[in-house]
């Protein structure tokens, strides 16, 4: 089964970054709109401010009025250094107008206000007053937002409007910028602070979360139907993953039951393939057997002079039939269990030497790159793998064909590797899956059991079996033990 392809990054990470962005873009929400609510309440301030100088001022004019001598033009009586005193007790400029816009008096102009040389309101800030029935109108500068000017009308004890009062105001940006700054730097200072301690918190919160999914991932990882499975067991889990560990340990249970039922399956169809391959091989002897029963019954004849032959050759067949009989349990019994191992320090030059000396064939060629190859393995059983290798080669070659067997036995550093090549007529690419399964064979003959046992053999001594073939070319064995 293909494992798919991970993409992006990983859900633990994701928790991570999500919090992080969370808490970054939160701080900058909150910074933006306290800059903004700083502004607002400076300008709250300055306008408060302002509001407060020209209600000083105009108490200030009134009281000076109020003790003034009466006269039509009552600013007439106030003398400029009454006017440079109330400005330098209330430390603001400010000028007085009549009802037409033209100046009366003014105090001394030391700042550099544009309103400074302003000796007449325009026409259009008059009308304002005389149309729209206010007493207070704030102008602000297009071309400087700090900078304003306060037209307050001034009554005097009836109520009677008596001129305007022309108050400059200028917002000291410096101070603004000043105290913005410094309240930037300690909120900058809070929220760098907040977001380290976010970032460890969002650390372990992340790695707390997905505890539980790594878990369960590694125990879906362990997951083997031949072996032991273990169930999930979480302390006080979200209830989400809480219904995931519930569903997976329920899964382990349904799945122990049916591997077992499976096993059981398994055993049962591999025990009734076994009888119909038994039953199968048992019956190619008996045919020929019964055949040759009933032959010898009819055409025996006591008084005939050749009646011990006949009886010789009845009995070679009967002991034929029985020997293959025979050698039909033994194959099964062997696959069936294998002999207990008795591992000995073995040289594999000698070894293999003395497995092909049974062949007695001179197309057989062994090649060794040492004299002396030392393995720990059962002996009888490795001359097994190594005479049913041979075996099957010689057997696979062509009768038109010279044979050639070549046997190489080399080592590495770690491993002994046995190479048993042959010039047969080769392994076709659609059976060569299925070499080393029970019952394969290409031969006429046999059970197909050979090459199955070997493999297991070789499993046994913590081996490895494998084949190279080319069609009616020929195939090579590999046999790969370790040293230790």
């Amino acid at each position: 089964m293909s494992k798919l392809k991970t993409k992006g990054i990983s859900l633990r990470f994701r928790i991570f970054i999500f919090m992080m962005l969370m808490v970054v873009l939160s701080s900058i929400l909150i910074a933006i709109v306290t800059v903004i609510q700083y502004n607002l309440q400076s300008q709250e301030y300055h306008n408060q401010r302002l509001e407060r100088k020209e209600n000083q001022l105009i108490l200030s004019i009134n009281y000076v009025i109020e003790n003034s001598i009466y006269s039509d033009n009552i600013f007439s009586n106030i003398n400029d250094e009454k006017i440079n005193e109330i400005s330098n007790i209330q430390n603001i400029e400010f000028k007085i107008f009549d009802l037409k816009g033209d100046l009366i008096k003014t105090s001394n102009i030391k700042s550099d206000f544009n309103g400074g040389n302003v000796n007449k309101i325009s026409d259009e800030i008059i009308n304002k007053f005389q149309n729209d029935n206010i007493t207070r109108y704030i102008e602000n500068n297009s071309n400087n937002k700090n900078y304003k000017i306060a037209y307050n009308l001034l009554q005097d004890i009836s109520g009677k409007a008596i001129g305007i009062l022309y108050v400059p105001y200028y917002e000291f940006e410096f101070v603004n910028y000043n105290e913005l700054k410094s309240f930037s730097l300690k909120i900058g200072l809070v929220y760098f602070n907040i977001i380290i301690i976010a970032t460890f918190f969002a650390y372990f919160l992340s790695r707390y979360i997905t505890k539980p999914l790594f878990q369960i991932s590694n125990k879906l990882k362990e997951l083997n139907l031949t072996k032991s499975k273990d169930k999930i067991i979480l302390n006080k889990p979200p209830k989400e993953l809480a219904v995931l560990v519930d569903s997976y340990n329920l899964m382990i249970d349904q799945l122990e039951n049916s591997a077992l039922k499976l096993a059981q399956s398994e055993r049962e169809n591999a025990w009734r393939e076994m009888a119909k391959q038994v039953a199968h091989e048992i019956k190619n002897p008996l045919t020929p057997m019964r055949l040759s029963i009933q032959s010898f019954q009819r055409n025996f004849n006591s008084n005939s002079d050749d009646k011990k032959k006949k009886i010789d050759e009845f009995s070679n067949t009967l002991i034929q039939q029985i020997d293959v009989m025979s050698s039909i349990a033994n194959a099964f019994s062997d696959f069936a269990k294998m002999p207990e191992q008795n591992k000995e320090l073995l040289n594999l030059n000698e070894l293999i030497q003395s497995a092909l000396d049974i062949f007695d064939s001179n197309f057989i060629n062994f090649i060794s790159e040492s004299d002396f190859i030392l393995v720990n393995l059962d002996k009888a059983q490795f001359i097994r793998i190594i005479t049913n290798l041979v075996k099957n080669a010689i057997q696979s070659i062509p009768e038109k064909r010279t044979p050639v067997i070549d046997i190489y036995l080399f080592e590495n550093s770690d491993n002994v590797i046995i190479k048993i090549s042959d010039n047969g007529c080769g392994i076709s690419e659609e059976i060569k899956d299925k070499v080393f399964e029970p019952k394969f064979t290409t031969k006429s003959s046999g059970m197909g059991l050979g090459l199955s046992i070997i493999s297991s053999i070789v499993k046994s001594f913590n081996g490895k079996i494998e084949f190279e073939s080319k069609k009616d070319i020929g195939t090579t064995f590999s046999l790969t033990f370790p040293k230790n």
